[in-house]
């Protein structure tokens, strides 16, 4: 695999459409914005972007493949997602059919990260990644959504052919640790397994940025899962913007910078320019262990558990 920066940029919000950033964020991001946050991005050296068939069913890959083939080849690192709930059956492979879709989308000869974006039946999608890997036009594969056992399994059926997981991307935040409690992130520091975090800013709820008199954008399914415990989270978010301010820095950066404490991956979405240069910036926070319990005893006394719908039971 490349080396990777520190903190990867999501591209969920790009584009329209079913499960796109319109619907799920409330976003309406123009070309000129996307191209604006991607150049900031690649010339402060974050040239990691993950994106999925799944967001907007195809058109965010659209969007960020539009930016990608004005780079030079091979500068930009690739990862994008199958998601098993939309392969196409009447295909007679379906897991290359949505491969090959997204090397189009994306105007790319090989994806530096392909995953299986969840845990729909494992046994049956999970060997596929081999005539992937095979094929070349994979270069590494990873997992997201999938349990510790779950994990464990698919390098089970890759290690049959030599092959290993290399990534896994789940959430992960202050408010949502199950990784830490149920051994993933240790089994993938053990096995040089790389661990992205997503939602380590829970969709905006711990940028800092929203409390109660300023709640998230009203119609948006964000919204409607975190205004309701805003009252809950303003000591966390206060305390985390008092931490980085003494550094030159923001509560969103703090967040980013105990992710990264822990030796996750933080993935953050861009919509924003703003959110690459803090991005940028949160790689440089430091925080000390003193902080770290504080921050994680602050995060437990509210009481809120952020588990999606499709991460299944603790």
């Amino acid at each position: 695999m490349k080396k990777l920066p520190k903190i990867a940029l999501g591209t969920w919000s790009w584009g329209m459409g079913m499960f796109g950033g319109d619907a799920v964020f409330g976003n309406h991001l123009t070309e000129a914005q996307m191209k604006e946050v991607f150049d900031t991005a690649i010339a402060n050296g974050l040239n990691l972007w993950d994106t999925a068939y799944a967001y907007g069913l195809g058109d965010s890959e659209k969007e960020l493949g539009k930016f990608i083939r004005q780079q030079p080849k091979g500068s930009v690192i690739v990862s994008t997602k199958f998601t098993p709930n939309l392969a196409d059956e009447n295909q007679a492979d379906p897991f290359m059919s949505m491969l090959d879709g997204s090397l189009e989308r994306l105007g790319v000869e090989e994806i530096d990260i392909y995953w299986i974006h969840n845990s729909l039946d494992v046994e049956r999608w999970s060997p596929y990644l081999i005539p992937a890997l095979k094929s070349g036009k994979v270069k590494a594969v990873g997992v997201s959504n999938h349990s510790l056992e779950q994990v464990k399994r698919v390098n089970e059926i890759l290690g049959e052919e030599g092959f290993k997981i290399d990534a896994v991307q789940n959430h992960f935040s202050l408010l949502y640790r199950n990784s830490i409690d149920d051994g993933l992130l240790d089994y993938c520091k053990t096995n040089g397994i790389t661990f992205f975090a997503y939602m380590v800013l829970e969709q905006g709820a711990l940028s800092g940025k929203y409390n109660v008199e300023n709640p998230l954008p009203e119609g948006s399914m964000r919204a409607a899962t975190y205004n309701k415990v805003l009252p809950q989270l303003q000591k966390l978010t206060d305390a985390m913007a008092d931490i980085g301010k003494a550094q030159g820095g923001s509560a969103a950066q703090v967040a980013l910078a105990w992710a990264i404490h822990k030796g996750t991956l933080p993935l953050v979405g861009a919509t924003k320019v703003h959110h690459v240069t803090d991005a940028a910036k949160a790689a440089q926070i430091v925080l000390t262990d003193e902080q770290i319990t504080t921050l994680e005893q602050l995060a437990k006394d509210t009481g809120v558990d952020t588990r999606g719908g499709w991460e299944g039971e603790a």
